[in-house]
């Protein structure tokens, strides 16, 4: 069950590139951040997109590959969520 609204869902050419030599399906990251499974996350950021999804604020996942991230950020509007690269931000 989704816990928000994605809006369009768009992502960057780098994280696209990446989840593809990785072999990461991007469809299955976007349904974990929409049920709460925000990845690689202290407690403290855990509890913000809790907080975040109940007062639609900005919601962020961050899921770990090796030694390397992609984020998920969906808009506080949640008019968008976005795929990208930690150096894209």
């Amino acid at each position: 069950m989704p816990l928000f609204k994605l809006g369009s869902v768009v992502a960057t050419p780098a994280a696209l590139k990446f989840c593809e030599t990785q072999k990461i399906n991007p469809l299955l990251l976007l349904g974990r951040h929409i049920a709460g499974d925000y990845g690689d996350l202290s407690i403290e950021d855990v509890e913000a997109n809790v907080h975040a999804v109940q007062h639609d604020l900005r919601i962020f996942s961050s899921y770990q590959f090796g030694s390397e991230k992609i984020w998920i950020i969906t808009e506080a509007d949640r008019s968008s969520t976005c795929l990208l690269m930690p150096d894209e931000y």
